[in-house]
């Protein structure tokens, strides 16, 4: 699985190299074009997880303790799985959804529809399951009926949210804020100081020193986010693209390159320093990071469910709202019960995404003639 997946790596970043050189003053607008702000919080939130609140302190554990990863220090490590450079899957799906697929309608064809919404149904339910599984890491003690409630409610209420457009704007924005206040919140309760976030984000120069062995899997582990970033890439390209407000092509990837970066660089140099100087996140640190962290999965679910509604038909307006949230909800939480109780996984997905990606550039160069009038 790890040869397929270092092969649709090589092949996707020099598609995205030859895009930005070939392209890179064309302009790109989406359907439903938005204000950069509110397009940046979009897919701030809508393309990363509860992963990126829970992950952390767990990764820099082991990233301390096992060999595989002493070519760098955890901090860069943990940078390099969510930063930066894994954020390019996007930039090439948006371009896709922006350029290509108006004029070619390959998401049309009935086979490539189904499996696209399939793994945008399984990639949302894997956010719920990341969700259910590390709540006993931040409420000791939680017992499983009120954990799996939690997951239904918090499911439940991302499905009433996906009902209108305006509901996931404003969800966005508001997560953003209150993930920068989480991180300012962090920083104060660390005591750390402006010369101890120095110190820790000075640590950050070990990715971007090391940044070619991130390009592909390190080890399994890493093969897992990358497969897990894949998974995502092609919903989010698909769900970001109709709110792009007429960037060029380099200025959208500078965008998703460095922007989403810096508060994900900022949030990890703080968590790095509870960690390197054993302080406890227990408490009302804990609390707020579950509570951003619930706020991340709601945002991760109502954008994709309201994606693959739109893509099936399962709509508000085919249903009414009632069966519609009804018919949502349980689809949703009976897949995260799936990744719960079976041994269905997030890489399975993930390799299926890279059979679109194939099935994808056949097709493009089949009907390569359709896109001879593209202007650079």
């Amino acid at each position: 699985m790890n040869a397929i997946l270092s092969a649709a790596i090589v092949i996707t970043t020099l598609t995205s190299l030859f895009l930005v050189v070939r392209y890179r003053n064309m302009r790109l607008t989406g359907a439903t074009p938005i204000p950069l702000v509110t397009f940046m919080a979009i897919l701030f939130t809508s393309g990363l997880d509860v992963g990126l609140i829970m992950f952390p302190m767990v990764d820099f554990k082991m990233f301390a303790a096992e060999s595989a990863y002493a070519f760098a220090n955890p901090l860069a490590i943990e940078f390099g799985f969510w930063g930066f450079l894994v954020w390019g899957f996007y930039f090439l799906t948006t371009f896709y959804f922006c350029v290509v697929e108006p004029r070619l309608k390959l998401f049309e064809i009935p086979f490539i529809k189904l499996i696209n919404n399939l793994t945008i149904v399984g990639t949302c339910a894997f956010t719920g399951y990341l969700f259910l599984h590390y709540l006993p890491d931040y409420i000791e003690g939680i017992p499983d009926p009120v954990r799996f409630t939690l997951v239904a409610a918090t499911v439940l209420v991302a499905v009433i949210s996906s009902t209108q457009i305006r509901f996931v704007k404003i969800l966005s924005l508001i997560s953003s804020a209150l993930f920068f206040t989480l991180i300012a919140g962090a920083f104060l309760a660390s005591e750390m100081g402006g010369a101890g976030l120095l110190t820790s984000a000075t640590l950050l120069a070990g990715y971007f020193g090391q940044l070619d062995r991130f390009v592909l899997p390190v080890n399994d582990y890493h093969a897992f986010y990358l497969f897990w970033w894949f998974a995502w890439s092609i919903m989010i390209g698909q769900f970001v693209s109709r709110f792009v407000s007429g960037i060029s092509t380099w200025q959208l990837l500078v965008l998703l390159l460095v922007v989403p970066s810096i508060p994900i660089a900022l949030w990890f140099s703080v968590l790095y320093w509870f960690f390197s100087n054993e302080i406890s996140i227990a408490g009302l640190m804990s609390w707020a990071m579950m509570g951003i962290g619930i706020l991340f999965v709601v945002n991760s679910l109502d954008s994709l469910t309201r994606l693959y509604t739109q893509n099936t038909g399962l709509t508000v307006e085919a249903l009414g709202t009632g069966r519609y949230i009804a018919t949502n909800w349980a689809i949703l939480f009976v897949l995260v019960l799936a990744f719960q109780f079976t041994p269905f996984k997030i890489e399975w997905v993930g390799l299926t995404v890279v059979g679109i990606y194939a099935a994808i550039y056949l097709l493009v160069f089949m009907r390569r003639e359709g896109l001879r009038s593209l202007s650079t």
